[in-house]
This record gives structure tokens, sequence and C-alpha cells, in this order.
């Protein structure tokens, strides 16, 4: 366990930039985006759908009870004002996959480590910890922290010119529910991006040069090939069930929501949505979770995680035997 520990603190010393700056800087440009907005007046105004209609932040009267909508509206949809963030991790999960094993053959110090008593497996499931649980639980507390900024950025305009709702905000048991159940998510997304973080470090492991190339080139090249078969040849293949199925679990898993490309997600989301009246997200985001859970019965699910297994697995054995570039 202690070995664990620091072979993850020596992946956060050597990617400090990607892993922590940029992400921090983000949340900045996004708050102070959101304070000079507010600071401008009428373009910071917003509006919010309720179940008893628009309520924007020019409102100067709103009744008890609208007032009690509002901040469970805002208390349920607050996460999703950081979805920059959300993007941004799927974005730095990938690059360090990519790079990590690459990386380490490219400036030669895999001769430092290898001359250490760690072994390989240690190592790179280090590396796919990180990735996995430690990338992903940084950036969901930052974005929960930005989201309630900026959420209280809003409240304080609308208080300008209406009531102050921070008092029902705060009151709000769904606020921490909310955030819980954000986090209660993690384990579905850690199962369902084992494949893209295990292919990339299997590339990571065997690529000599042009590791973007191999990692993405690779699959839709062969893609676009099959189809140019399928288009000159006559041949049976499906394509688009290549790319769903396949080619995006590949490269798009670490992305965040991803799982609602399989069709039975997606389809019980939208029906939340068309059911919810007056645009209320409530139902919606509950569905969202719900079906987010239901992920796991998916073969799509497991199958990944199968094949992310066996990729690491292959990236283990292939550090094992490479050392340059």
């Amino acid at each position: 366990m202690k070995t664990m520990q620091w072979l993850i603190r020596r992946e956060y010393w050597e990617n400090k930039g990607s892993l922590v700056v940029v992400p921090l800087v983000l949340a900045a440009l996004m708050i102070v985006f959101t304070a000079v907005m507010a600071l401008k007046g009428q373009n910071a105004t917003f509006s919010i759908n309720t179940p008893d209609g628009t309520v924007s932040s020019a409102d100067v009267l709103m009744g008890v009870r609208q007032q009690r909508v509002v901040a469970e509206v805002m208390a349920t949809a607050y996460p999703l004002v950081a979805a920059p963030l959300y993007l941004a991790m799927a974005f730095t999960v990938f690059f360090y996959c990519m790079n990590s094993l690459y990386g380490e053959r490219r400036d030669r110090s895999l001769l430092f480590w290898k001359s250490l008593p760690v072994s390989d497996t240690a190592t790179v499931l280090s590396k796919a910890a990180l990735a996995l649980l430690l990338i992903p639980l940084g950036t969901l507390a930052l974005a929960l922290a930005t989201a309630l900024v900026i959420t209280t950025i809003g409240l304080a305009v609308l208080a300008v010119n209406g009531p102050n709702l921070m008092p029902q905000l705060l009151g709000s048991g769904q606020l921490w529910l909310t955030a819980l159940k954000l986090v209660s998510l993690l384990p579905v997304y850690m199962l369902w991006a084992l494949p893209t973080v295990g292919w990339l470090l299997m590339v990571s492991s065997w690529a000599r040069s042009k590791v973007f190339l191999w990692a993405v080139g690779t699959p839709l090249i062969t893609a676009a090939l099959l189809a140019w078969a399928n288009k000159m040849g006559g041949l049976a293949i499906d394509v688009e069930w290549l790319f769903q199925n396949v080619i995006s679990r590949l490269l798009i898993s670490v992305v965040p929501g991803s799982w609602f490309s399989v069709d039975t997600l997606h389809v019980a989301v939208e029906n939340a949505g068309r059911a919810t009246r007056h645009n209320d997200p409530s139902g919606v985001l509950d569905a969202i979770y719900t079906q987010s859970w239901a992920a796991l019965g998916t073969p799509h699910l497991w199958l990944g995680v199968l094949a992310g297994v066996m990729m690491i697995g292959v990236a283990i054995w292939m550090r094992q035997r490479r050392e340059e570039v």
C-alpha cells in the first residue's frame, strides 16, 4: 500500500501542471467570467424555468412558494454549471494515459524507475488508479465548489432586485443530496472508462513514436477502410455498430455520461424529459442518476471492463520488455 501511495505521488509530481494547475485555472476563469457578467448588470440576468413559470433576476416580487421552488431547482441543477470542468477532465485523463508509459521511455526515466524495487504491475496500476479514480474525484470536488461559487454569485444578482434565496438554498436537503448523487456515480464512471484507459495505456506501452496517431488514428483508419471495403465490395459490415460499440468505447468512454450512448439508457432519460412539465430539471436529473446506475446491468459496460482489464495486462507485459522508444 505504501508503494502504491508513493507511485501515485510520483505521478502527481510529474504531471502537476495538467492534473492540478489547468483545472484550477479553468475554474478561476469561470468564476471571474461570472463575476464580471454580474457586475455588468443586465448582461448578468438569468432565467429559471420552474413549475410555476419562468423566474428571472429582474423579478422583484416573488411569492414564498415560488422562492421555494426556485431554490429547489437551483439545488438540483447547480452541478451542471461546472460542465466545462467535466469535459476538461476527459481530455486530462485521455492525454495523461496516452503519454504516461511512452513518456518515461522517451526521456529514459524508465531505466531509473526499473532500478527500484517496484514491479511493473504496481507502476501501471498506479497510473490506471490515478486516471480512473483520483483525477475524477479531484475534478468532482473542484466542480462542486466552483458550481456553488457561481450559484452564489447568481443568487447575489437576484438578491439585488428581489428576494435573498441563499437561506432556502442552504436549507434545502436537495443541495447536499445532489452532491452525494454525483459522488455515487464515480464507480459507474470508473467501470465505463476502463476500456479507453486500457487502450491508451496499451498503446503508450508499445508505440515508439506518434502515440496520438496510433491511439486515435488506428481505430478511425480501420473503420474508414472497412467502410470503403463495405462500399466497394458490398460486404455486410455494420460500420455504424462498429463505431458505437468498439471505436467509441476505445476513444470517448472517459467522457462523463458517455454511457448514455446505449439506447435503452438515453431513451429512458428522453422519456423523463418529455414527461416533466415546464422544463423542471429535477425529474430529468433523477432519471440521469437512475439510468447511470442502470448502465451496470448492460453488457456494453461489462464487455468493456473485460477488454480494459486485458489491455492493461498487455500494457504491463509490454513495460516489462520495452525500455526504449
